[in-house]
């Protein structure tokens, strides 16, 4: 009989294996440690390292880390015991059963289906976030794919060049190829977020100024110089970047080199993101 796993063995299972479970491996990785994209974000440089010495992981590009339950539990954004139970094979605790993070840049995926967002755990993790399926349904799809003769399904938003950026309540990452989804209205102001949920969320928040903006979500801070071909066609631009190290960094690099560039992370000061805020004010009503 398998002995399960409890909060002190928990410890000792390899956060490598658990990133392999979560769909997640290594660009890099030697005797001591590993290198991972973030699992908490899209990006295209491995900022997540993996000390196999000490069993600890910490994040670069929010500088973060700790043991494998915090790892599981900021990943599936589930409690302790829903973490021990995934690390037991379990997957009965989630909603998207069997699903897991299995792209990787070098095996891809065949994308099935593309359609309006009608699946019903789709739309309850979209209202988990204080978004609703009409909102959604403007500028995503709900996007079937295959992987290794396996159906799964996802919400995708299309980038420039036609890869997918994929959320779901288990996973977060993206399709090849990867790249920015520009939104043109021919306007004369240019609002720029960080990824889906903030465009998302903008939706709600700042419908008037969304729909008299041409807007730019970047899938990925990394792409920040990529824009800034863009940046000089404008009057006035709007930053709504994340309050983490990586957002800020940016954003001050941006308003360094651009006077028409304005920083509009204050509206969101103690929050992560805008969906951040949006979560937040959704929990207090129910």
């Amino acid at each position: 009989m398998k002995r399960k796993i409890n909060c002190e063995t928990a410890r000792n299972f390899s956060i490598v294996k658990a990133l392999e479970k979560l769909g997640h491996f290594p660009k890099k990785s030697n005797e001591k440690e590993a290198w991972f994209l973030s699992p908490f974000r899209s990006e295209t440089q491995a900022s997540f390292k993996v000390s196999k010495t000490k069993n600890r992981w910490y994040d670069h590009g929010e500088g973060i880390g700790g043991n494998v339950i915090d790892l599981v539990c900021k990943v599936l954004t589930c409690s302790i015991k829903e973490a021990l139970s995934f690390l037991n094979g379990d997957t009965l605790f989630f909603s998207f059963q069997q699903q897991q993070n299995l792209l990787k840049k070098e095996t891809g995926i065949d994308i099935i289906k593309v359609q309006e967002i009608e699946h019903p755990a789709l739309i309850q993790y979209l209202n988990s976030r204080g978004i609703s399926v009409s909102i959604a349904n403007t500028y995503c799809k709900e996007v079937w794919y295959l992987y290794k003769a396996s159906e799964f399904f996802t919400i995708g938003l299309k980038n420039d060049k036609g890869g997918w950026e994929l959320r779901n309540k288990i996973f977060k990452n993206s399709s090849s190829p990867k790249s920015y989804t520009y939104i043109q209205n021919n306007n004369k102001q240019l609002i720029i977020l960080e990824g889906m949920f903030d465009l998302l969320s903008f939706a709600i928040m700042e419908d008037v100024l969304l729909n008299t903006s041409d807007i730019l979500v970047l899938n990925s801070i990394s792409f920040i110089k990529d824009i800034e071909k863009f940046i000089h066609k404008y009057i006035i631009v709007h930053l709504y970047l994340d309050n983490d190290s990586a957002g800020k960094k940016a954003t001050q690099y941006l308003m360094n080199k651009y006077e028409h560039v304005i920083d509009k992370s204050s509206s969101y000061r103690n929050y992560k993101d805008l969906n951040d805020v949006l979560s937040y004010e959704n929990r207090k009503e129910i």
